[in-house]
């Protein structure tokens, strides 16, 4: 009886043009400029492959290549390939509890224009957010001349990436909102909604503080608590999306009631009113309130330590949790928590450390303070954006 033979496929040359050139664009996307000889290292491929997918894209107006500036060494300098932030520009758009922020980004990841407004009353309400952010975006690109060809959008709830409906979002008092799907038919663009985590993660692991480490979590405190997490250099992203919500682990039994229905949640003890009872202030302080108490405790460590060790215990015994279940590398700890006393997060670390059993077995698991600031929810969202586009450009 004659055996079956199975044939392998080959990729075609068109296919492999494709792909080489997607991989190129990501690379100069994330690591910004870099030399014709650093792309082939980088990507494996030939000086010929290279240089043709080089001239290509400078032909389209997607890079530029340019003499860089004099520097000491002798000989003639490499020229550098730079990408051309005009030429695919996406929209990013933060939507916190508190405030939204949107902004055009460019290939290359650089922010061309920004906006932001506050929400308050009526202005919470999804189909005043939604006709603002159009708003806001069509003045935007228009002032700046550009058009978005794709949208990301980070929102602090509980999304289903395949079509951005965002299931609940408490905080904002959100229930079954086709975010999605309601932006993207009138921008006429593709868009993709994450869950804030989530996004913040992505951008922390592409441009922030968890740069080249391939397993690390984003852990965000403001009114609510979320994670997101990048799993062997991939978002995590679970079933249809639901994943990272570590701020309802119950933590401790019997304590505080939670939106959510339980009691205990991690996020009612390290959460922003958390945050505000243990420097004794009113729950409804605002943020900028909460950020001056914080930056004079930052100057005496013993004040610190003494005012914020219960929020700095729970803290512990959260992050304990999750580098138990997750095993991560780096937890990169954002919003709030970034304004705690380095003395409060190094102490924080080192319980961590001490207590994990798995941060013990992978060599102790570093814990730090997000890089990028107030801006990393919203490149997050762009990166999304990107994600879905790069292969097009």
């Amino acid at each position: 009886m004659m055996k079956s033979v199975t044939s392998t496929p080959v990729a075609r040359p068109d296919e492999v043009r494709r792909h080489n050139r997607t991989t190129l664009l990501r690379l100069l996307h994330v690591s910004g400029p870099s030399t014709r000889a650093t792309l082939a290292t980088e990507l494996g491929l030939n000086r010929s492959t290279i240089k043709t997918l080089v001239d290509g894209l400078a032909e389209a107006g997607v890079v530029e290549e340019r003499v860089p500036r004099p520097g000491r060494g002798a000989g003639r300098p490499s020229l550098l390939v730079l990408p051309q932030p005009q030429a695919a520009v996406v929209l990013a758009v933060d939507l916190q509890v508190e405030h939204v922020a949107i902004a055009l980004v460019g290939f290359g990841g650089q922010i061309l224009g920004r906006n932001s407004w506050n929400l308050r009353g009526r202005m919470r309400e999804a189909d005043e957010v939604i006709t603002h952010v159009i708003e806001s975006t069509t003045m935007l690109a228009g002032d700046l001349g550009v058009q978005p060809i794709a949208a990301g959008v980070s929102v602090p709830g509980v999304v289903r990436r395949v079509d951005g409906h965002v299931h609940e979002a408490p905080n904002l008092r959100w229930t079954d909102v086709s975010l999605g799907e309601r932006l993207g038919g009138v921008l006429r663009v593709p868009v993709l909604v994450g869950n804030d985590a989530e996004l913040g993660a992505v951008a922390e692991h592409l441009r922030g503080a968890a740069r080249g480490s391939s397993d690390a979590v984003y852990v965000s405190a403001d009114v609510g608590v979320g994670g997101g997490i990048i799993a062997d250099g991939s978002s995590l992203r679970g079933g249809a999306g639901y994943v990272g919500e570590i701020g309802h682990m119950a933590v401790r039994p019997g304590g505080r009631p939670c939106y959510c229905g339980s009691r205990g949640c991690w996020e009612t003890e390290v959460g922003e009113a958390a945050l505000c009872r243990a420097l004794d202030l009113p729950e409804d302080t605002p943020r900028g309130a909460i950020l001056v108490e914080l930056r004079a405790l930052g100057g005496d460590p013993r004040a610190a330590g003494e005012r914020l060790s219960e929020f700095a215990e729970w803290l512990t015994v959260g992050l304990v949790n999750v580098v138990n279940l997750l095993g991560p590398q780096l937890v990169v700890l954002g919003d709030l928590l970034t304004a705690l006393p380095d003395s409060v997060v190094g102490s924080v670390a080192d319980e961590v450390r001490r207590r994990s059993l798995v941060s013990r077995a992978v060599g102790g698991t570093q814990i730090v303070s997000s890089a990028l600031g107030a801006d990393v929810k919203l490149l997050g969202a762009a990166e999304a954006a990107f994600e879905m586009i790069l292969d097009t450009v």
